[in-house]
């Protein structure tokens, strides 16, 4: 009889994280809440720990995020429209190869690096360089963690494999694909004028980017927009705990607790009318708006102020990808239509 894994998962992937943020801010890396994030990425998509052949594929993951991002910079900076419908067609085929079967960690990847090196190095070069660093250190780290997670809780050798998604046909994949361009596409916009404030907003634009590819029109709301409210809610409950006593360590327990409660749901330890997205855009948001109150307070800057801004950007890029997703559905709903015999 398969033995159930989903325990063993949720125990590994709020380790991974708790661990991976703790080491990412101890050591003080570059943009510290990418790490975190790459590893959530790891242990929600692969059940098993990248193999050492695969270093050699994760370093051409990495030239190629780099080099993409590179070579738009001189675009961006003398042909501003050009560049950036440029961007725009190269964030729709990393969408739509994700969607047609090719590895989806690749395609964040790309995304990620095409919208965050390009963004920074437009602004100032030097900073795309410290970019390029966040990433590859970022990547590194989260490998080395995800390997330990695995190490402390191993899949059953007799656990179940999930069956393989559906890959939606090429007409339906390229408007999943536009929608999910169109709405990381106005993060990167605002970034191009201060990427140093706006770097957050890509990331959480990325992460609705990627719950669009599974959203239709009449649940978007409700995923889109209530995994972003229920993350902000438990940033704040969570700055609120780790002020009692603010310590590297309480910080790594406080998030290994919430990503417990978070990764119950994920994968249905705990009840839950919610799709396995909402539950991992929730981390996202959790993480992504913790990770700049911490960099914030260090700072020396209003962390309050400064969180009920990023908020209220979250709250509102996420309204457009909710009226994104319905438009673009209704369009293609209504050409069926007209194109149905």
């Amino acid at each position: 009889m398969p033995t159930d894994p989903r325990g063993r998962r949720a125990l590994r992937l709020a380790s991974g994280v708790a661990l991976c943020l703790a080491a990412s801010f101890g050591l003080a890396l570059p943009i510290p809440f990418l790490s975190p994030i790459f590893a959530l990425l790891l242990l929600v998509t692969k059940n098993s720990p990248l193999p050492l052949k695969a270093a050699p594929a994760l370093a051409l993951v990495i030239m190629l995020t780099t080099g993409i991002g590179l070579l738009m910079i001189p675009l961006l900076r003398h042909a501003p429209p050009s560049g950036v419908l440029l961007v725009g067609l190269c964030l729709f085929l990393c969408f739509r190869y994700g969607l047609r079967g090719g590895n989806p960690l690749v395609a964040q990847f790309l995304v990620i690096g095409l919208t965050m090196i390009s963004a920074a190095g437009t602004f100032d070069f030097g900073l795309a360089v410290t970019v390029i660093e966040a990433l590859a250190k970022g990547i590194v780290l989260a490998v080395l963690v995800v390997l330990v997670s695995h190490m402390l809780f191993p899949e059953p050798a007799n656990a179940p494999t999930p069956p393989p998604r559906p890959a939606p046909d090429a007409t339906e994949s390229a408007w999943i694909a536009l929608r999910a361009a169109l709405v990381v596409l106005p993060a990167f916009l605002l970034a191009l004028i201060d990427p140093s404030s706006y770097m957050p907003l890509i990331m959480k634009a990325v992460s609705l980017g990627q719950q669009v590819c599974g959203a239709s029109a009449r649940t978007a709301g409700r995923e889109l927009l209530g995994s972003t409210l229920l993350g902000g809610l438990l940033a704040m409950l969570f700055w609120s705990a780790l002020s009692l006593f603010p310590h590297l360590w309480m910080f790594f327990l406080w998030m290994l607790l919430f990503g417990l409660v978070l990764a119950r749901r994920l994968y249905a330890l705990a009840a839950s009318r919610q799709t396995p997205a909402f539950w991992i855009n929730t981390l996202v948001t959790l993480i992504i708006l913790l990770g700049q109150s911490v960099q914030d307070s260090e700072a020396g800057k209003d962390v309050y102020t400064a969180f009920a801004v990023r908020m209220g950007l979250f709250i509102a890029v996420t309204l457009y990808a909710c009226g994104a997703v319905y438009l673009i559905d209704r369009r293609r709903f209504l050409r069926q239509r007209r194109e149905a015999p």
